[in-house]
């Protein structure tokens, strides 16, 4: 079976006439004829049924149409990203993390995706979710990982990644870190230490009192490291990213689940990009991270 007999069936049945598909495939109407009744012996059934001028689809037509179309619109996708790729000397992958986020798996996404496709030159950036947001809508990267703070948009592609409990970071030295979990409203007394520049900060604190609950005072630092020194001096709680595996913390800090109205509360990390700029190395990016997350070899 040829897929020029396949597309010459499927533009038929769009034209609703041999004539109007013989002239947009520049060919005779009696060529596209002979093509369509050797693609109906080849596969030993009626597609169209044929009364004088007209033709309706059989059974077997219509499902042959619905899937035909589908099939030669993944091999025009084929083909378009394999001479993408032959033509490009080098491509470029420009990633975006959370600033606070330190799990092990993005690292090893980005290690193992580079051993597969050396061709594959790598660019990263970190941001607060409002920056990495803005850096997508801006075509700046072509993938993030982040935190879902939004309704998922129909212009990116939201591929869920884990769903892991939030987790706060103490100092050792607060007698809050001898329980094994920590209610939020415990911690009303104790400022909350977020990573944001001061550009950020409003987006970030809105986002901690307001959807995630935190009625308290609020202090910001600029750097994951500097927000630990700040919960090893005691000086308040850092809320953590917890996608993934992370380094065990420092002796003198306590890392606990957090819980409100005695429930975890949960997060939802994603691979996000935009639809129009989907390609083959971002796909590929984001199934090697999900399968890490995922904890397959």
């Amino acid at each position: 079976m040829l897929f020029k007999q396949m597309n010459y069936f499927v533009t038929v049945v769009e034209k609703n006439s041999f004539t109007e598909a013989a002239a947009e495939s520049f060919v005779s109407q009696s060529a596209i004829s002979q093509q369509i009744q050797a693609l109906e012996e080849e596969l030993g059934v009626e597609l169209l049924h044929r009364q004088h001028r007209k033709f309706t689809l059989t059974p077997a037509g219509e499902y042959f149409y619905r899937e035909a179309k589908q099939m030669l619109a993944q091999i025009d996708e084929l083909v378009t990203e394999t001479k993408r790729i032959g033509v490009d000397e080098e491509t470029q992958l420009n990633l975006g993390y959370l600033r606070v986020y330190s799990g092990q798996e993005l690292h090893q996404a980005i290690a193992e995706f580079s051993m597969t496709y050396p061709e594959v030159s790598i660019n990263i950036v970190n941001g607060t979710h409002e920056e990495l947001y803005q850096e997508l809508r801006q075509n700046t990267v072509d993938v993030v990982l982040s935190d879902q703070r939004r309704a998922f948009s129909d212009e990116y592609v939201n591929f869920e990644l884990v769903q892991p409990e939030v987790q706060i970071e103490l100092s050792a030295r607060n007698p809050l870190s001898q329980q094994d979990a920590i209610d939020i409203q415990a911690l009303k007394g104790i400022p909350c230490i977020l990573i944001a520049s001061p550009e950020q900060q409003a987006f970030e604190e809105d986002f901690y009192r307001n959807t995630l609950g935190f009625d308290g005072t609020f202090l910001f630092a600029e750097s994951l490291e500097e927000g630990r020194m700040m919960v090893i001096g005691n000086r308040g709680f850092l809320p953590i990213e917890v996608a993934g595996t992370l380094p065990a913390p420092a002796i003198s800090v306590k890392r606990l689940p957090l819980t409100k109205n005695g429930k975890a509360l949960i997060r939802n990390y994603c691979a996000f990009w935009r639809k129009e700029r989907t390609n083959y190395y971002i796909e590929e990016f984001a199934n090697v991270l999900k399968k890490l997350f995922d904890g397959e070899e």
